[in-house]
């Protein structure tokens, strides 16, 4: 018994699915321009609750995002910069993951003792 070729149903389903996607994604666009918010594509796909890679798949609604997206007016550089650790915090970091290595080479010892103990039990019992 053969079945019937039901893949016209997913085809459908699927294209019903891109076309709900791309309402939502539009106005999302719409909505978050009206509110005077940045339209970015973190933004626009929080609204319409699609992912950011589906976004940049579309075309049209790269190139809308793309041409509405906030201009900063400053060099990527700049803006990184904003964003990376100060000295101190990477200090402050360096002496917690210096102070976590001597506690586990500590750990690593006591355990290498008792395994060394347990070996020579099960050896002395032979």
């Amino acid at each position: 018994m053969t079945r019937a070729d039901n893949t016209h149903h997913l085809t459908a389903a699927a294209a019903e699915r891109r076309r709900e996607a791309l309402r939502r994604a539009t106005a999302a666009v719409e909505q978050l321009t009206a509110a005077g918010e940045a339209v970015t594509f973190s933004a626009v796909a929080a609204t319409a609750g699609v992912s950011r890679s589906w976004l940049y798949s579309q075309d049209d609604l790269r190139a809308t995002i793309t041409g509405l997206r906030p201009s900063t007016g400053r060099p990527a550089a700049a803006a990184a910069a904003k964003h990376r650790a100060s000295v101190a915090s990477l200090r402050q970091r360096l002496d917690a993951t210096r102070t976590e290595v001597v506690q586990l080479r500590a750990e690593n010892g006591q355990l290498r003792d008792q395994v060394a103990r347990c070996l020579g039990e099960q050896r002395a019992r032979r």
